[in-house]
């Protein structure tokens, strides 16, 4: 939500994969899934995305719509397929076919057509592995209840607010009557830690009981499941939903952030227009890709080469390399 030159203490890419990590390998080992899938999964869920979250993804895709278009998933598996340059003797990280599923969580019809086995799943409509399913929802966990607590940090919402949601406000009143005595800041934290407790020991009881009732014994039969195994109780799927609207009109749709998207809007597609008009913008490892893809016409290449570079940078990197390109006070 809050662009990182706002503040040290907001939540970034590097820092809520991290707790993404940490919340789907608790449940995995409780679940008595593979542990060190459940995490790569996790780790690189967002390697692909832009600066500045999802706005920055919106207009990079707008300005790759004459070029086959940008999805932060498939630049994910991209990423990891391609872009990484950690080997002597291939491109990428040589992941298995298990991690790669996990990492891609959607993609167009189109583009999973020309992805062989890791998109079939898009084409056939079967489900992803259980530690897929499990990296999907510790993401949803993660992103909702920071973003509670990046709010009230920000001062973007208040406690009065938050007490309209069942799921906060039933903590609110439990922290209060053990702690009445505690600090607002250490309040705010015994709550989310007590919010994100509640959610995953009823994904550990909801997905144990789903698994158990489907009888599914291989990978394969996960797959061929009509719906997602690891799933929330109805109950607690009602309260998961009515934080994710809350947080939709009181924190994403706030007049601060809406500014804020906007500037960011405008630094990604004016970086974008740049390097698309004057390929020697760019710095020389990414110019030299411009002209790496034979298999894309001349304009396509050096647009995926440029989509590349930007959805790789960090919002202060953002910032940064758009006033190095437009300020005549920045000279490198």
């Amino acid at each position: 939500v809050f662009v990182n030159h706002e503040g040290d203490m907001f939540r970034t890419r590097l820092t809520h994969s991290i707790e993404v990590a940490q919340i789907a390998r608790s449940i995995a080992r409780f679940l008595h899934f593979n542990e060190d899938l459940t995490e790569a999964i996790a780790l690189a869920h967002d390697l692909g995305h832009t600066p500045f979250g999802h706005a920055g993804q919106d207009v990079l895709n707008e300005c790759m719509r004459e070029y086959g278009g940008f999805e932060h998933n498939l630049q994910s598996l991209r990423v990891v397929d391609e872009l990484e340059e950690k080997y002597a003797e291939f491109d990428g990280l040589n992941l298995t076919f298990e991690t790669r599923e996990g990492i891609l969580k959607h993609c167009s019809r189109k583009h999973a057509e020309c992805l062989g086995d890791v998109g079939e799943r898009f084409i056939k409509n079967t489900q992803p592995g259980l530690e897929a399913q499990l990296a999907n929802i510790a993401d949803e966990i993660a992103y909702n209840n920071h973003d509670v607590d990046d709010g009230l940090r920000a001062g973007l919402l208040t406690i009065e607010q938050l007490n309209e949601v069942r799921l906060f406000s039933d903590q609110y009143d439990s922290v209060k009557r053990l702690y009445p005595e505690l600090a607002p800041r250490r309040t705010i934290h015994e709550i989310i830690r007590r919010m994100i407790n509640r959610q995953v020991l009823d994904l550990i009881e909801h997905s144990g009981t789903t698994i158990a009732a489907a009888g599914v014994d291989t990978a394969d039969a996960v797959r061929r499941q009509p719906s997602a195994l690891v799933t929330f109780s109805p109950a607690m799927r009602d309260m998961h939903l009515e934080l994710k609207r809350f947080l939709r009109t009181h924190l994403y749709q706030h007049y601060r952030v809406q500014r804020m998207t906007a500037k960011a809007r405008k630094v990604i597609r004016e970086l974008f227009d740049a390097f698309i008009d004057d390929v020697r913008l760019l710095p020389p490892d990414t110019y030299a890709r411009t002209s790496q893809y034979p298999a894309l016409a001349e304009n396509d290449g050096r647009a995926r080469a440029i989509a590349d570079y930007i959805a790789g940078m960090t919002d202060r990197y953002a910032i940064a390399e758009h006033e190095r390109i437009f300020s005549p006070m920045r000279l490198n």
